[in-house]
């Protein structure tokens, strides 16, 4: 029955391992020029390089410390259902990896405020 924990605690990582990665990868060093396959894509975000660029340190920013706070919030769970049955750790898993999704698609939210306090719909900068 450890295997079954060790497999879903590892599986249970891969959202906030993941989010700290991407997290970091887009604060540090967004993808170069807008595209369609791979980064934060959004209508408001894919309005011109200014946009893209604030989008991707923004929602970066949030990954990042969203994935750090997930991780403990990760472990200690499992922790408790060590040598525990498979149905209860399947369950246990189950619920965390769900609500892991809340923050990571939640961070679109206020990355979409932030967007439109600091543009303008065309995506020109608004001035102080």
């Amino acid at each position: 029955m450890i295997w079954f924990w060790l497999f879903t605690l590892a599986a249970d990582l891969l959202i906030p391992l993941c989010m700290i990665g991407f997290g970091r990868l887009f604060l540090n060093k967004a993808p170069k020029s807008i595209n369609s396959t791979f980064g934060y894509r959004t209508t408001m975000s894919v309005k011109n390089q200014d946009t893209w660029q604030f989008a991707h340190r923004y929602c970066g920013r949030l990954w990042y410390w969203l994935g750090l706070i997930m991780l403990p919030l990760t472990v200690v769970p499992m922790a408790l259902v060590l040598g525990g049955e498979i149905g209860d750790i399947g369950r246990v898993g189950t619920v965390i990896c769900f609500a892991q999704l809340v923050p990571m698609v939640g961070a679109i939210v206020p990355t979409e405020l932030a967007l439109r306090r600091t543009f303008d719909r065309d995506g020109r900068r608004k001035t102080a």
